[in-house]
């Protein structure tokens, strides 16, 4: 299968695994996707990892074969299916961690920009080249982007085509962190750092966290108080600050 989905402990794991074609997305495969993440949200774990399959890829991007000789309705079709199914990365009730196993290119980094996190190994290479095609990224790529690292860097990246290394993608915040080895490892090394929390206080802290990209500050600090409220209500909070006053670790219960 082009797309492959497993359990690793308490974490789930999304493969592409088409690596002769470097992992590349076909519309089958983005509506394979969609049906992997709609199946793994209701999964008992505590984050899923997406990865690629082989050590060159992971996703270079969509199957350029099959975007030709649409018709305009059809490409934008197209485009809707691929940001739907990464949007579905949002909606997830758990966080999402893109190990970047090599290039990640065009809808292949769209999908990594997608994830909550993203770690990659040291010899990945990043980039939305579709301007070299007389394109531009249609998957979420020009929305994604500025908000993960400004609009200049993302305007040189997406109008000049550039491809980064992954030194400079963790230099300006494009990857949270560089693998030495598997960049599944890294990304079970990262998730056992939030598994142990809540994953309600996980939700709210995102929710507000993105939500504060669209509004003006004043705005986001009433959504906010309001998150921060809502956090106060759960039974979760209850836990972690009893915990706290009897110097144990907390017992989350996700509630």
């Amino acid at each position: 299968m082009a797309v492959e989905l497993s359990k690793m402990d308490d974490c789930a794991l999304l493969r592409l695994n088409r690596p002769d074609a470097l992992n590349a997305l076909s519309f089958a495969i983005l509506r394979d996707i969609a049906s992997a993440l709609d199946e793994v949200a209701s999964w008992n774990v505590r984050a899923l990892i997406v990865t690629g399959a082989g050590e060159k890829a992971f996703c270079a991007g969509a199957d350029i074969k099959e975007l030709r000789g649409r018709a305009m309705a059809e490409q934008k079709r197209g485009a809707e299916l691929g940001q739907a199914t990464f949007a579905k990365l949002d909606g997830l009730p758990f966080p999402s961690v893109a190990a970047i196993n090599g290039f990640a290119f065009g809808g292949g980094l769209e999908l990594a920009l997608s994830c909550t996190f993203r770690v990659a190994v040291r010899s990945a290479k990043l980039g939305l080249p579709e301007i070299k095609l007389g394109l531009i990224p249609g998957y979420g790529g020009t929305q994604r982007l500025p908000r993960v690292i400004g609009e200049a860097k993302a305007l040189e990246m997406i109008m000049l085509g550039r491809t980064v290394t992954a030194d400079e993608a963790e230099r300006i915040g494009l990857v949270h962190r560089l693998v030495d080895g598997a960049a599944v490892d890294g990304a079970m090394a990262l998730v056992r750092e939030f598994a142990s929390y809540s994953l309600v206080a996980l939700g709210l802290a995102r929710a507000a966290v993105t939500r504060a990209l669209d509004v003006p500050i004043h705005e986001g600090l009433k959504i906010e108080a309001d998150l921060s409220t809502l956090a106060f209500g759960t039974a979760d909070a209850e836990e972690g600050m009893a915990a706290f006053t009897e110097k144990r670790k907390a017992a989350f219960r996700d509630e």
